[in-house]
């Protein structure tokens, strides 16, 4: 059965198909307001915290998928340049790192402009994506803060694809 089966009414909130699907996927969450919900979602590397927010002003789901990272200050000038490496790449969010919180986070806006509804599919596939993206890229982050590695070098990393398995 499709996630979208699971809803016969034509308004379900977007933070409603969320905490369904985060109970779906046993995500520990917790329903912040009725427009917000955070959640905890299991990665290889890290568990990561990931918040979905709806704005009814400019009806867009807003996410972002944040991992701690405390970087020595004289290595911030290489992570950024690796988060202008790893943006150059994504074509759906983008990274930044927020100093003051140390968190490296993953940011994506779904507009929904004129009452579209999302799907739970695509709400799905939202959360995924950020998550993947984020297990993707916590490596190279990883080689250039503290393995000393250029944001290019560290790319590599990234970028191999990996066949079979270990």
């Amino acid at each position: 059965m499709a996630l979208s089966e699971q809803y016969l009414d034509d308004e379900i909130h977007p933070i409603d198909i969320v905490e369904s699907l985060a109970s779906h996927n046993d995500w520990e969450f917790d329903r912040v307001a009725d427009n917000q919900i955070s959640m905890s979602v299991e990665g290889q590397w890290r568990t990561y915290g990931v918040t979905l927010a709806w704005s009814d002003y400019d009806e867009t789901l807003r996410m972002i998928c944040t991992f701690e990272m405390e970087p020595p200050e004289d290595r911030l000038p290489d992570l950024y340049g690796s988060l202008n490496e790893v943006n150059d790449q994504c074509w759906t969010g983008a990274f930044s790192y927020w100093a003051e919180q140390k968190l490296m986070v993953y940011k994506y806006g779904l507009v929904l402009a004129g009452g579209i509804l999302a799907s739970p599919e695509q709400i799905d596939t939202l959360i995924n994506n950020a998550v993947c993206a984020s297990e993707r890229y916590y490596p190279a982050f990883q080689l250039v803060v503290w393995g000393g590695r250029t944001p290019r070098e560290a790319m590599q990393v990234a970028i191999a694809e990996a066949y079979g398995h270990a």
